[in-house]
């Protein structure tokens, strides 16, 4: 059985339906699929374990592919005829299935009961609770992620018995389903990290950085880092239907001519995370995804810790000499959906949603004028290599506005492997591009990490207490409830005053495929293979 998100505490759910060379090449077994398909990507993997410090976006895909959690996103049609998740489908993974309690407080989870580990050894719920316990204790992204869905300590996981987990929340969250199919609460296998634990690393970190202990759909059977990653159909997966393609090699290739080429010719069969400007020009040539990515949007940064940017004039005067249009045409390519230009009234709760400002050059001499740094001041903006094809024009264009104010800005050009620490975690660049999107699709959470203090994405080192006050009211309380709306009005309005983000546009998630069908578009914006087939 499926469950709806907006009643989802009234439900219970029942089970479900059910040594390689560098770069190699992909091969085809027979008239029924591919024995190996072959995935070019510009992004860089840094880490196997998505709960250790710095873990890269590019590396969410090892979660997904080779860890299961207790539930999953189901997937519906949209509009365009292009496959995605459903956000408001619960569906079974390694739970067979669950009640909730009338109150929302407890979630009583029935594991399959054939479900094994790659080693062969059985699931069970002291692997969750281990897993658990670990991903509420380990700190950063992961932590905070749980903490989204109400989950804080380890006393609020039990194991009943073998097949029995039990969660208690300290208040109902609509997001407490939800965020179980995210990646970070993957289930590990417990017995393997232990007996790699150390003291120093109770929880296996290191082990697990480079070697994979789930019970997905595949595991990693080689890691060349700055290269390749090969994985591997775990036969005996449970979680889902086995799928139908033995051997995924992700191939990391850089150079976005490279990539075009390798897709064009056929050698690989998916090129993933594409430029704009190739999804344009490949329409007709290869199947080409297109897919707006919700709750996300490319956004300039300005750093409070600058001293320039702690000026509100100095935000505002930025806010309207960025060249939205040209940025929008030359990066996308006019792909996905403008951010600049909004009404000046909020009638309503959408999101994304454009903010009221637009290209003026005079008003934005007017407030650096009015501001402490009428005369401009020097800026280094910082962009991602692994995002160059969209930051780099972007950089350039708004290098080139600012400069007509005074505000001189120099481009610095960070490795992709390192973007996440020193923008992120460090939160050390002064003014830079960032690409946040929020995997549960609501408003609130989106604050939750974009916009309130030391949150992972909030890379603008923002601090406002009242916002902060409203994500706290709004994150767990129900969308119907008449006070949300007001509430999440009030704290768009906020942020748009204060300018610590000034968003660009809405991306979408260009794909190319070649020698391959069943792609389907996921929020975590990372390639999940487990549903995709030969031609």
């Amino acid at each position: 059985m499926q469950t709806n998100r907006r009643n989802f505490l009234k439900l219970t759910a029942a089970a479900g339906g059910a040594a390689m060379t560098p770069f190699a090449w992909a091969t085809r077994a027979d008239a029924q699929g591919l024995e190996t398909m072959v995935v070019a990507s510009g992004q860089t993997i840094n880490s196997l374990d998505l709960h250790r410090t710095g873990t890269n976006r590019a590396s969410y895909q090892v979660a997904i592919n080779c860890y299961d959690r207790l539930v999953g996103f189901g997937s519906r049609q949209l509009p365009t005829g292009e496959m995605s998740y459903d956000y408001d489908t619960i569906v079974p993974e390694l739970a067979e299935s669950w009640t909730i309690s009338d109150d929302g407080l407890v979630f009583t989870f029935t594991l399959k009961p054939d479900a094994t580990f790659t080693d062969g050894s059985p699931v069970t719920a002291a692997d969750v609770k281990w897993s658990f316990d670990r991903a509420v204790s380990v700190g950063g992204f992961p932590s905070t992620q749980m903490r989204a869905g109400g989950f804080f300590r380890p006393d609020q996981f039990e194991v009943v018995d073998d097949q029995t987990f039990v969660l208690r929340l300290d208040y109902p969250s609509k997001l407490s389903l939800p965020n179980l199919a995210v990646p970070v609460p993957f289930i590990i296998n417990s017995k393997v990290a232990i007996a790699n634990a150390t003291e120093a690393d109770p929880w296996a970190m290191e082990y697990l950085h480079t070697t994979t202990a789930g019970s997905g759909a595949y595991t990693v059977t080689r890691w060349d880092q700055g290269q390749q990653i090969v994985y591997d159909r775990n036969d005996g997966w449970v979680g889902g239907p086995v799928p139908e393609i033995p051997r995924v090699i992700m191939r990391e290739v850089p150079n976005n001519s490279t990539r075009r080429a390798l897709i064009e010719r056929g050698d690989v069969q998916v090129s993933f995370d594409i430029p704009d400007r190739d999804a344009s020009e490949l329409v007709g040539t290869v199947d080409v995804f297109s897919t707006p990515i919700e709750n996300c949007i490319h956004c300039a940064c300005l750093n409070t810790k600058f001293e320039p940017f702690q000026d509100p004039e100095v935000r505002k005067a930025i806010a309207h000499a960025i060249p939205y249009e040209a940025i929008f045409q030359s990066a996308a390519y006019g792909r996905g959906a403008p951010m600049w230009g909004g009404p000046t009234e909020i009638t309503d709760t959408a999101w994304p949603r454009p903010f009221p400002y637009a290209t003026d050059m005079d008003k934005a001499r007017e407030h650096l004028e009015a501001s402490s740094f009428a005369s401009g001041f020097p800026v280094q903006m910082s962009i991602s290599l692994d995002l160059a094809s969209w930051m780099e024009p972007t950089a350039l264009l708004i290098q080139e506005s600012l400069g007509q104010l005074g505000i001189t800005t120099t481009v610095e050009r960070i490795p992709g492997a390192n973007w996440r620490t020193v923008a992120l975690v460090d939160k050390s660049l002064d003014f830079h591009l960032e690409n946040f999107g929020g995997w549960l699709n609501t408003p609130d959470y989106y604050f939750f990490w974009a916009y309130q203090k030391d949150r992972l994405f909030n890379s603008s080192n923002y601090d406002n207490e009242e916002v902060h006050e409203l994500t706290e009211q709004t994150l767990h309380m129900s969308m119907d409830d008449p006070e949300w709306a007001p509430l999440v009005k009030k704290m768009f309005q906020i942020v748009i005053d204060d300018l610590p983000r000034i968003p660009l546009y809405q991306p979408a998630l260009n794909v190319a495929v070649n020698g391959a069908s069943g792609y389907e578009f996921w929020f975590h914006r990372q390639l999940d293979p487990r549903r995709m087939t030969g031609v």
